[in-house]
């Protein structure tokens, strides 16, 4: 197993009335990408998610990975919005702030996050890509159900409390076993960044809080009616755009890329049949390789013509070690 790459060095960023963190690859010498990419994590994630998937495409984009509010090294949201609407709004500025418009890219709540961005601002969002996205799903799964308990007012609390304790190590090992289909493939030196990073934020008083009210705002979202329910946004997509899920997957049922390929107006579906619910971390190479697609044609189907949907089958990309 090969060493990691280090993570991508990050800053605050002052988005006027409010500061986030964003990690930014730094192209290979030489190399000039034209284009911008920005990288949206999942819940209890953080900018770091991205670190081996924006190495795969330094040459291709300027990687800018966001720790939401709340979230890795970005402080508490000012008014406390950690709702899918705050978080896009955050998401939203920091587009601005880099002169968009970028590719746009997201994992699970990042994934939620980034439709509501590119449905309500399209002029903001060349492609989208779609890691196994956290769109409404009430078919009753394990996963899921952990995430409603724990935004659960009361229980939230009450669940953070027990788990503080037991030590940084046994939660981390326990959230890789959730987010891998192997977590056998996690290299111990991200295992050791990701214990570290947990006791650092063990420390700060507001950490649990940003939590539980991402879950709870997320859970929010699967019983949103009208107009700004995320399925409804997901067909005002304008973008071409990839979505990408793991067959075994435990979070996000992967059966739902057959709702994503009849909603979004122009998609392509990708199934990796060896992934779980963080393909980027598990098979950052692969999934390159599709964005990479998506980034060139600017149209993931290859057409050349919008408007189309892959709707008809999924694309099973077989793992090649």
């Amino acid at each position: 197993m090969e060493d990691p790459i280090p993570h991508w060095p990050g800053e605050l960023v002052d988005l006027g009335g409010m500061a986030v963190h964003v990690r930014s690859a730094e192209p290979r010498p030489g190399a000039a990408p034209a284009e911008t990419a920005v990288f949206v994590h999942g819940l209890a994630g953080s900018s770091t998610n991205w670190t081996d998937l924006m190495g795969e495409l330094r040459d291709d984009v300027r990687g800018h990975a966001i720790d939401l509010p709340g979230a890795g090294y970005s402080p508490a949201h000012p008014d406390g919005d950690y709702s899918i609407a705050g978080h896009a709004a955050a998401v939203t500025s920091l587009v601005e702030h880099l002169g968009g418009p970028v590719h746009l890219l997201g994992n699970s709540l990042g994934g939620a996050v980034s439709v509501r961005v590119a449905a309500t601002r399209p002029d903001l969002v060349r492609t989208l890509t779609l890691i196994s996205p956290a769109l409404p799903d009430l078919m009753p799964r394990y996963g899921p159900a952990r995430v409603v308990l724990s935004a659960t007012p009361g229980l939230g609390q009450w669940a953070m409390t027990c788990l503080r304790g037991l030590s940084a190590e046994r939660r981390i090992r326990a959230t890789m076993a959730m987010c891998y289909a192997d977590s056998g493939r996690v290299h111990p030196a991200r295992l050791e960044d990701a214990v570290v990073e947990q006791r650092r934020r063990d420390a700060l008083p507001w950490a649990g809080s940003a939590l539980i009210y991402s879950a709870r705002a997320l859970v929010n979202e699967y019983f949103r009616r009208g107009e700004d329910n995320l399925w409804r946004l997901a067909a005002r997509v304008t973008a071409p755009t990839l979505v990408v899920h793991g067959r075994h997957d435990r979070l996000v049922d992967p059966r739902m890329a057959a709702r994503a390929g009849r909603t979004f107006p122009d998609v392509r579906l990708v199934l990796i049949p060896d992934a779980g619910h963080v393909a980027q971390m598990e098979y950052p190479t692969l999934v390159a390789r599709h964005v990479r697609h998506l980034l060139r044609t600017g149209n993931p189907d290859g057409s050349g013509r919008s408007g189309e949907t892959a709707d008809s089958g999924m694309v099973r990309d077989r793992v090649r070690l």
